[in-house]
């Protein structure tokens, strides 16, 4: 029984869409926990000093894992083990783990050797908090994380190329329990180091979810000295996603930097917006690109550009289509949805409400974060791998600068006017709204760039793109209107003083919305719509056992 169960989730799926889909719902239950993860938090230590320390912290193994793990990420292998023998896999995965467990050990020995003075040196103002000691510590045994995480980059390579989406889907579920063991069991007894305990245990658990199918490949990988003329190429192929994604944790360290300078609770209040406006970017922007990345190596060969250019467009297509109506929901609900997940315990009503603004305005970028996701893909597939960091190196400039320019004073009436719109002109703190106006402008930009980038490889895509753009934002209004009508009529009925009728309320304008956002397409015709419902149709039923084949949509190519 056990065996069949693990049969039916590691089952391959080939279909675009399908595997889009998929990979969504169980993205769902690893941001469900994400979420029970930050209300954890939110509860214990609300928008207060513990959780500064804890996020600032978290913003140094991201950049180690940007800058060493990623010298051999996936989005390289996958298209080298692509077609490759058992043989040449196996000692591909192994020299690459090696030089991985070799340069990032010994960075990782460096940052834990001189991690005070570089935190001293990011955040001034923790250096006299009493906790600076449990700050240092967990910073410390933080830096476990880059590798394990950057190991599971390279098993899971074999995961995707093998279309276990499953599999790969369900590693962010175990990662966020080992986080909310860490938090709930070992913090009472061990402050800040026990939640580091716990991410480590997380990304164990990330790490073992793809040996499963590394030995039924039978490429399990060994400690092997890499040599030159296999690993250069690799390298040489990664260095450039690595600095496009160092660029990126950059960006995020100065924002996070830039926040600690506001006040206490600042960084908190971006971050725990910026998490909750990442459940849709991961839901969609993420859940396409990562579906499309194989099938696009696989087409990324010049007779088959025109095949390239249909999955690429496709997906952007879709990413475009659902972002815009998620916009409209989320800048409708946003009160909802942070005072549900949020707005417990130590977590006040300021921090709540301000929260609440920072999600409409990270929001705003949601289609370019997910075009980004999918464009920087796109470039990979065809080895044009310098393009994204150049980008990356262009928007983090853009980025830094604008929020250097919003927090000097300089447009005074900005951060004012941007209270009064989004009713937090009378919360302390609203500061931090530029900062995510930083954010979002930074990926506007950054979407654009991409896209001018694929004008020679993929013809005509920005015209593709027009249509879903038109048809999202009908959608969006039409059911932003719902469920603000909605609110308006049920409002006076009940008192919203407790969790349960915050949240009843909110999800029953949020039923009412989707529904009118789904009649909008329905009547417009929405080929992007058609399409979600004929592939859910076909996902569903093989998923229960009625059907034994999950065969492609008839727009995506036959995958071998």
């Amino acid at each position: 029984m056990v065996r069949r169960i693990f049969d039916r989730i590691s089952a391959p799926v080939r279909g675009l869409h399908q595997a889009a889909y998929l990979l969504a719902a169980l993205t769902l239950a690893s941001q469900a926990l994400a979420l029970l993860r930050d209300r954890t938090f939110a509860h214990a230590f609300g928008a207060g000093q513990i959780l500064d320390l804890y996020y600032a912290a978290f913003r140094v193994p991201d950049l180690v894992f940007a800058l060493v793990s990623s010298l051999v990420s996936a989005y390289v292998i996958i298209p080298r083990i692509t077609g490759m023998n058992r043989e040449a896999t196996r000692r591909l995965l192994s020299e690459s783990a090696t030089f991985l467990f070799g340069v990032g050990g010994i960075i990782c020995i460096i940052l834990a050797v001189f991690m005070p003075q570089f935190l001293a040196l990011l955040y001034p103002n923790f250096a006299s908090s009493s906790q600076h000691a449990e700050f240092v510590l967990f910073a410390r045994i933080l830096l476990f994380q880059p590798i394990l995480l950057g190991l599971s980059g390279i098993l899971s390579s074999v995961t995707q190329v093998h279309r276990r989406f499953m599999l790969f889907a369900i590693s962010p579920v175990l990662y966020n329990l080992g986080i909310i063991l860490g938090a709930v069991v070992f913090y009472p007894y061990w402050g800040l180091p026990g939640i580091g305990i716990g991410v480590i245990l997380g990304a164990v658990a990330y790490l073992m979810v793809n040996v499963p199918v590394i030995i039924e490949a039978g490429v399990v990988p060994h400690l092997r000295l890499p040599s030159f003329a296999l690993m250069i190429p690799v390298i040489r192929d990664s260095v450039p996603r690595s600095l496009a994604l160092g660029m990126g944790s950059v960006t995020a360290l100065a924002l996070t930097a830039f926040a600690s300078r506001i006040g206490t609770g600042s960084i908190s209040v971006f971050t725990l917006a910026s998490n909750l406006e990442s459940v849709p970017l991961a839901l969609i922007g993420s859940s396409y690109a990562v579906a499309a990345f194989p099938a696009l190596s696989e087409a990324s060969a010049l007779e088959k550009r025109d095949e390239f250019t249909d999955i690429l467009s496709t997906s952007a297509r879709h990413i475009i289509l659902w972002s815009v109506v998620s916009l409209g929901l989320i800048i409708v609900l946003r009160a909802h949805i942070v005072r549900v997940i949020l707005g417990t315990g130590a977590f006040d009503w300021n921090a709540t409400r301000l929260s609440a603004a920072l999600l409409a305005v990270l929001t705003v970028g949601l289609v370019a974060q997910g075009l980004v996701l999918l464009f920087s893909r796109a470039l990979y597939a065809v080895r044009q791998s310098w393009r994204p960091f150049s980008y990356q190196c262009a928007g983090m400039l853009f980025t830094v600068l604008l929020a250097m320019i919003f927090l000097s004073g300089s447009p005074i009436e900005l951060p004012q006017s941007l209270a009064i719109l989004l009713r937090v002109d009378d919360v302390h703190g609203t500061t931090i709204l530029l900062l995510a106006l930083a954010a979002t402008l930074g990926q506007i930009f950054l979407a654009i760039l991409s896209l001018l980038a694929l004008r020679n490889i993929s013809r005509g895509l920005a015209h593709m793109l027009l249509r879903p753009c038109i048809d999202g934002s009908f959608a969006a209004l039409a059911g932003g209107a719902a469920a603000y009508v909605t609110l308006a009529l049920i409002g006076p009925i009940a008192p919203l003083t407790t969790l349960a009728a915050v949240f009843t309320q909110g999800f029953i304008a949020g039923i009412i919305g989707c529904s009118a956002s789904a009649l909008a397409l329905y009547l417009i015709r929405n080929k992007e719509f058609l399409v979600m419902v004929n592939a859910l149709d076909k996902l569903l039923r093989v998923r229960s056992g009625r059907s034994d084949v999950l065969s492609p949509s008839a727009e995506e190519p036959i995958q071998p």
